[in-house]
């Protein structure tokens, strides 16, 4: 079992969503490390840190030591390296065996909104759903770095990538998925999506934050 290490102790209430901001990356489409760039006067991990720990009560960053970089919150270190966001969620459902509200740390302009409407959204969910997700309506993609699973969606995670499947949309397919639709032609909808990969969406998230 990966151990937490020893920061402020994490409730162990197996009904209570866990924030986890996934920051295991490597940026190598970036260029340059992501979490530390700055959107809105905070780096990126610092602001997302502070906005999901604000609506679950608790978060843990994942796949790397937050300290070094001025954040004083609990992480965990991926059980296994190199399988990317998969590995980071498999990691945290099989350390705290609670629900987890997975986000990544790229996405400068999600919303409190945007998740606590996901939390209220997952209550609603069927017996038989293990991802609770945002899905666009024109293509149906997920936004399953922004998503709540379940504890019991570890071992179906674990099979997929022992299969060397790690496309978590792929891993949790529709039919163990609760989703909450959202129309990507409505610009409000969509910002709080917009993430940040290569240098020109950094380019433009400033621009976007300066004309906001």
């Amino acid at each position: 079992m990966t151990q937490v290490p020893p920061f402020p102790e994490i409730s162990t209430a197996v009904d209570r969503v866990l924030g986890v901001v996934l920051a295991g990356g490597k940026s190598t489409r970036l260029g340059r490390d992501k979490v530390v760039e700055v959107v809105g006067g905070k780096s990126l991990l610092a602001a997302t840190v502070e906005l999901v720990a604000g609506v679950t009560g608790e978060v843990v960053v994942s796949g790397r030591d937050p300290v070094p970089l001025g954040i004083h919150a609990p992480w965990l270190p991926d059980a296994v390296s190199g399988t990317g966001p998969a590995g980071g969620i498999l990691t945290a459902l099989m350390a705290f065996g609670r629900p987890i509200l997975a986000v990544s740390c790229d996405l400068p302009f999600l919303r409190r909104d945007t998740l606590t409407a996901l939390l209220a959204a997952r209550l609603r969910r069927p017996a038989t759903a293990l991802m609770t997700t945002y899905r666009r309506t024109d293509t149906g993609y997920v936004e399953s770095l922004v998503a709540v699973y379940e504890p019991a969606g570890a071992p179906v995670l674990q099979r997929a990538m022992d299969g060397g499947m790690y496309r978590l949309s792929a891993a949790f397919p529709a039919a163990i998925r609760h989703h909450l639709d959202y129309d990507p032609a409505d610009p409000d909808a969509a910002k709080p999506f917009f993430n940040i990969n290569f240098p020109r969406d950094l380019d433009l998230a400033r621009e976007m934050e300066q004309a906001s």
